[in-house]
């Protein structure tokens, strides 16, 4: 791990799975209310009692403290695959510097997209391009960044580098920034169960990481959590080393078509742009389903699927980056949090369309035993 950095935080708000289950077989009614909008949707699979009211909580200051000047920065953006327009993690990102435009007045931003089967020395050759270009920072969003990142920069130490979902890199002009997806996904699963009609939910995951893997340990710790009863349904797209799973909709189709025919009534992804695909799926399957790391109901591009999408778990990577910008045009890169979790509002879930209104005080009540530490929520999940 990394050094500590402060603990102080930047939360700029911008619109804002642990025991593995097997494989279960269909035993549940597979009817479902596509809305999502009625509270007691999920009441005979509930089985813990309602979470206490959540306090009332301090609203967080910008991490970079005040009004910064970033118009000499050039940034350079190298995005994983699926690059902008995924609907997801990679969009996230680029709001991120689409808002340091807008509010610091940065003017070159230039992106560059990883594709999905490319050797490790294209990844090394965009950083070093970037570099040889003289932008600065460099933004490497993905862990599959790592090992170039790790390559690169030492060769440009006036060059700083900070890399999204990574902290092995321990260099020091390399900067993490890294999540609590576990702790947003609880939540996504605790939705999961109040919004299922048979009690039934599934998960679909894009490759199976250990990254991915802690979307999928917090929403089932999360489902399990508020019912001893759920059912639910586990798919990978594909196995680690191969990242087409992050951008294959027609396979995401398939894996959630097959867990709504088993039972599943709410599907949860973290498979990157081959969640249209899951979305599509539980359209035409009458189901329902919960985004990731975007506000995914308000993305265009599965705009045609928004009825069924209940909520997202907001992974703020928007957040993270455009804070990054600023603690660098400022020259403080210690106010950035070690870790985006929910306390410092690095993840969360989505309420547009209002689909979780009426189950808002139980997500909140669970965020805030989370926050204060009475609710462990694991990054791994069990067997």
């Amino acid at each position: 791990m990394r050094r500590m950095r402060g603990t102080a935080l930047a939360a700029v708000t911008m619109a804002g799975v642990l025991t593995l289950a097997g494989c279960a077989k269909d035993t549940g009614n597979s009817s479902n209310n596509a809305s999502g909008s009625t509270g007691n949707s999920g009441s005979s699979c509930v089985t813990a009692p309602k979470p206490p009211a959540a306090p009332e909580l301090a609203t967080s200051s910008s991490a970079a403290g005040g009004k910064v000047d970033a118009s000499k920065l050039k940034i350079g953006l190298a995005f994983d695959v699926g690059g902008r327009g995924d609907a997801s993690f990679n969009d996230a990102a680029a709001a991120g510097t689409d808002k340091a435009k807008a509010d610091l007045g940065v003017t070159q931003v230039s992106e560059s997209t990883a594709s999905a089967s490319e050797a490790e020395s294209a990844k090394q050759q965009r950083l070093e391009q970037m570099a040889a270009d003289g932008l600065n920072p460099i933004i490497a969003v993905g862990f599959a960044y790592a090992p170039s990142v790790a390559a690169v920069a030492p060769k440009h130490p006036g060059t700083k580098f900070a890399i999204v979902d990574d902290d092995s890199i321990n260099q020091p002009n390399v900067t993490p920034l890294v999540f609590a997806e576990e702790q947003g996904s609880f939540l996504a699963g605790v939705a999961a169960v109040y919004k299922s009609k048979s009690c039934h939910i599934g998960f679909v995951g894009g490759v199976n990481t250990p990254l991915i893997q802690k979307f999928e340990a917090g929403y089932i710790q999360g489902a399990k959590a508020v019912s001893d009863k759920v059912k639910i349904e586990d798919e990978y797209l594909s196995p680690a080393g191969d990242f087409s799973g992050f951008q294959d909709p027609a396979k995401g189709n398939v894996k959630a078509a097959a867990e709504i025919a088993k039972g599943a009534d709410v599907v949860y992804h973290a498979a990157g742009a081959s969640g249209k695909g899951v979305f599509d799926a539980a359209k035409a399957g009458k189901a329902l389903a919960i985004g990731v790391d975007s506000d995914q109901y308000n993305q265009k591009t599965v705009a045609a699927d928004k009825d069924i999408i209940i909520t997202s778990m907001i992974k703020r990577v928007d957040v993270a980056v455009f804070n990054y910008i600023q603690a660098v045009a400022k020259g403080d890169l210690s106010v950035l949090p070690k870790r985006f979790d929910l306390k410092v509002d690095g993840v969360g879930y989505a309420t547009s369309g209002g689909k979780v209104d009426d189950i808002k005080d139980v997500l909140d009540g669970y965020k805030a035993q989370i926050i204060d530490g009475t609710i462990k929520v694991s990054d791994k999940p069990s067997k």
